[in-house]
């Protein structure tokens, strides 16, 4: 039972009353067995609007975790995770509310919005009027998640570590800000003073960023009581531990609690750094409101810093100290921002997370100039000669933002955190946010940025804050026009890319034409540049399509736009002009050894030695790709790829070039054209050589980035010829060469929970032409089972072909692929372990039956459920027709081990048209198998949950 009697001498009431200042008072009680806290609440909230209220709602997001469909659940399957669908229901947190009452003790109805399933909509008794307080009483039980979902909750070892755990009432600045949980650390709620009585068993330690106020026993056996309080407060974490880890540094600035930690480094180290850390904190935002900072190491794993410092510690190539430094500091200034600047953080979050990245920025280069991007790797033999080991530390922060640029898949600043794709929203948005700031901090030549933004937190600090006050504080302090940042920088996706279009030079000055390639009207920097060495720099401002300026000529060689790096520009390729000399001598050509960073100076041309296994004819091709692609997406790439075939002993390769038109605000965000060509073999001693032009066109939902259905229509002319060797196993081709022009649409909708997909294909050719249509969803129900369906249906519109062949016939288990589009290892083989490759397609059977092929229709349906796990039963049923015979009803059915979908799968037969082939001899060479050996396709394992 709660002591309400000490509870009471402990907390009061009267201040919270007398003066409406906004109090939450908690007492709780611990129950670990059960994973519990019963609580007693009280909150008094003071309307600070201009509206009166007739119901309020209050944030309760532990109940996010009460079900399958609540917005939390469906956030983690747009990212591709089912560890909380297949999660057990005791795993799962949930809400229970036994009373809640106004302050003369009547009970008030209240409801979860339908919507917002963790948000409670309250009635009341009496209207709120502007200025006055209400006062509410809750009694309720939380049921705590597991931790393993969002790292909150109860853990494996039964501690817990808790954020946004208690009821809060939602901030109300006009109209009423509630958000539902959805895993992006964003609740909005409005300053208060938290008082908290917590009872938990003795063996356990709490530790809160509250000033603890007493510990001592508690009723019930072996139970203690910590209370904490604080002022002014936001922050809701709460670790109740066994062994809490939390190290205590006492610095001259404020008190700084953490469990992020360093192996190699002792005590004494970590000291100096953390006394280093609050002093710069101290000095660019001003002296922290409270008497403690609480860091912890969850925090740092929700938001780590991107890049080579995420390596094993035996591969990290950068120094102990240097790590653990900016995993402190750049966790401890988001804590110290979101803290004291009170930004509604699911709208309004931009200029903390930038700031944040803009700190860091100015600390590496306060005290780690000489830091490179590459750390120690930068002075390896063999490494050194990449122009990413000649890269400084904080161009990461560049790459990573134009990563996702030239992917076509940025974001505004301004775009709601929750409507942000993984990679913007972790990285590629707080990064560009960082560099703009920077950007727009070298551009104000009459304005110091940083005396700027120290002011600005010391003014607004512990306040409720917009943005558009940070917007007329900075215009205020400069007479230069900024309207270009927040416009076109902050609110729009639109790209910075100028180039020098004109250089003519004069008698003792040069005329240049700078061209803004871009709809907007942001500055760019102009150095004038000798031997490397830096001449002078002016920024051209107002560059709406192309300007011209005259600038001295002086002992310039060459003129070069945003020579420091500065401008976060799309394009740097075309910044460089020479006041005299070819085109080589505005860029030279360079050959580099492995994909790189780019390098602007140059036109570059990489090499990469190329080990691959195609298929078993080849065996294992050795080569040399030559190719232009670089570590960030380039519009224009092209690859030759010669290849030594040590098997069949003979030469093989590739070449393409393709080109990509980037379209931004529309729907069709994606145009690609260019060719294809390859010479391989295709069976023994037979190679092919296959010419392919296509067109692509794709399309998305522009106003919804993390939706990730994608339509996709293309053009193609598959160009087909091949060749027999003396040593061919196969006697003759089946069909002369061929050309089949092919007109494809694909609809995709991907998902672990939901998935469908849609596809239409046409094919022209001379002796033949066809259709298809294939329909395939998958369903993952909240009984987590798994349920497969495909249906396939082709026509035949017109063939030509030898009735005898089946080279262009519908298969009904193992495609001809006479388009040459499927990786089998073994395309030709009719026995053994190569010939039992399968790849769902057209029929989708997986029993080899009788009637294998159609060549006038077919239709077939394919089923799967699963039985437990990974193990499933599957079904197909389908009926063939060829020329000159009526249609076969066909079918099999058995076991589908699914370990990775269509990446790695097993099928054994059972029963078919064959009869049970379980029990029928060599059962071995009727299994089927499922294989993916291309990196590509396992790397987007990993980039379907970012992109």
């Amino acid at each position: 039972m709660i002591n309400k009697a000490q509870l009471s001498i402990v907390f009061t009431l009267f201040y919270a009353v007398l003066f409406g200042q906004n109090q939450i008072d908690i007492a709780a009680v611990v129950n670990i067995d059960d994973h519990s806290i019963t609580i007693s609440q009280t909150i008094i909230y003071k309307n600070e609007s201009n509206t009166t209220w007739s119901e309020i709602y209050l944030n309760d997001w532990n109940h996010s975790y009460a079900s399958k469909s609540t917005p939390l659940a469906k956030r983690f399957e747009e990212e591709f995770t089912t560890k909380f669908h297949l999660a057990k229901d005791r795993q799962r947190g949930y809400t229970k509310i036994a009373s809640l009452k106004d302050n003369t003790q009547q009970d008030l109805e209240f409801s979860y919005l339908k919507k917002h399933p963790d948000i409670i909509k309250v009635s009341l008794k009496n209207t709120v009027k502007p200025g006055e307080t209400y006062k509410l009483t809750l009694n309720y039980k939380l049921v705590l998640p597991d931790a393993s979902f969002t790292d909150y909750g109860i853990t494996e070892s039964n501690d817990l570590k808790l954020k946004y755990w208690y009821i809060t009432p939602t901030a109300n600045d006009g109209k009423w800000n509630y958000y539902s949980n959805k895993n992006i650390d964003d609740l909005f709620v409005p300053l208060s003073d938290i008082n908290l009585s917590i009872a938990h068993p003795r063996n356990y330690k709490a530790t809160s960023e509250l000033n603890l106020i007493s510990t001592g026993p508690a009723d019930g056996d072996n139970m203690q009581q910590t209370v904490f309080s604080g002022k002014d407060r936001v922050d809701t974490f709460l670790s109740v531990a066994k062994f809490p880890g939390y190290s205590f540094v006492q610095t001259d600035d404020f008190i700084l609690l953490t469990d992020i930690y360093e192996k190699k480094l002792g005590n004494a180290e970590k000291a100096i750094i953390t006394d280093k850390i609050t002093r710069f904190l101290t000095k660019n935002l001003g002296d922290y409101p409270h008497k403690q900072l609480l860091v912890t190491n969850i925090d740092y794993n929700r938001n780590p810093l991107y890049g080579l410092n995420q390596l094993p510690d035996f591969l990290r190539p950068f120094p102990d100290e240097f790590q653990f430094e900016l995993k402190l500091l750049k966790t401890a200034t988001k804590k110290y921002l979101d803290n004291t600047l009170l930004f509604n953080p699911r709208k309004d979050y931009w200029l903390n997370e930038g700031l944040q990245i803009y700190l860091l920025i100015k600390y590496a280069e306060e005290n780690y100039p000489d830091m490179k991007l590459l750390g120690t790797l930068s002075e390896v033999w063999g490494i050194r000669a990449f122009h990413s080991a000649d890269l400084d530390f904080n161009f990461q922060y560049f790459l990573y933002s134009m990563e996702i640029a030239r992917k076509n898949r940025d974001q505004p600043l301004t775009t709601s955190k929750d409507s942000l794709i993984k990679f913007n929203a972790n990285i590629a948005g707080k990064y560009k946010a960082g560099i703009g700031l920077n950007y727009l901090n070298e551009f104000t030549e009459d304005l110091d940025l940083d005396t700027a933004i120290t002011a600005f937190v010391k003014q607004h600090k512990l306040k409720s804050v917009k943005l558009s006050e940070f917007e007329t504080f900075i215009k205020d302090k400069t007479s230069k026009n900024l309207d270009w940042f927040f416009e076109d920088y902050v609110a729009t996706r639109k790209k910075i890319d100028f180039k020098i279009k004109t250089i003519e030079t004069l008698k003792d000055s040069i005329r240049v034409t700078i061209k803004n390639k871009r709809n907007n009207n942001m500055p760019i920097s102009l150095f004038m540049v000798k031997n490397d060495s830096i001449l002078d720099k002016i920024w051209v401002e107002n560059v709406r399509d192309t300007k011209t300026i005259t600038i001295p000529k002086g002992e310039t060689e060459k003129l070069v736009l945003d020579f420091d790096n500065v401008v976060p520009e799309f394009n740097q390729r075309d910044n460089y002009k020479s006041v005299k000399g070819s085109f080589l001598n505005n860029k030279p050509l360079q050959f580099r050894l492995f994909k790189d960073i780019e390098d602007p100076y140059y036109n570059q041309i990489f090499l990469m030695p190329l080990v691959e296994f195609n298929n078993i004819y080849d065996g294992l091709t050795l080569g040399t790709k030559f190719y232009n692609k670089t570590i960030l997406r380039k519009r224009l790439n092209y690859r030759f790829s010669p290849q030594y075939a040590t098997k069949s002993r003979s030469v093989t390769g590739s070449v393409s070039a393709f080109y990509t038109h980037n379209i931004e605000d529309s729907d069709l965000f994606d145009i690609s054209y260019g060719i294809a060509a390859g010479y391989q073999s295709f069976a023994q001693d037979a190679f092919v050589t296959r010419i392919r032009p296509s067109i692509s066109f794709s399309f998305r939902d522009n106003s919804d980035f993390r939706k990730d259905q994608v339509d996709r229509i293309t053009a193609r002319y598959v160009s087909i010829s091949r060749e027999l060797g003396n040593n061919a196993v196969i006697d003759a081709l089946d069909e002369p060469d061929y050309g089949v022009f092919n007109l494809r649409y694909t609809h995709s909708n991907p998902g672990l929970i939901n998935f469908s997909s849609f596809n239409a294909d046409v094919q022209f050719a001379e002796r033949f032409s066809k259709i298809s249509l294939s329909y395939e969803t998958r369903k993952l129900t909240k009984g987590n089972r798994n349920i497969n369906f495909r249906f396939f249906t082709g026509l035949f519109l017109d063939n030509n072909t030898d009735p005898n062949s089946n080279f262009f016939s519908f298969a009904l288990d193992r495609p001809t692929d006479y388009l040459f589009d499927f990786n089998y290892l073994g395309r030709s083989e009719a026995a053994g372990l190569f010939s039992q490759q399968l790849i769902i397609a057209e029929g989708g059977f997986k029993s080899q039956l009788e009637t294998a092929f159609a060549n006038q229709w077919i239709t077939t349906a394919n089923f799967s459920t699963s039985i437990w796990r990974y193990i499933h039963a599957y079904g197909d049923l389908g009926l063939v027709k060829n020329k000159f015979s009526s249609a076969n009803f066909v079918y099999d059915s058995g076991i589908r081990l699914n370990l990775v979908e269509d990446y790695l799968e097993l099928y054994f037969p059972i029963y078919s048209n064959l009869g049970w082939q379980i029990a029928q001899p060599n059962y071995d060479q009727s299994i089927r198998f499922i294989v993916s050996v291309d990196p590509q396709v396992l790397l987007g394992l990993f980039r379907r949950k970012w992109y």
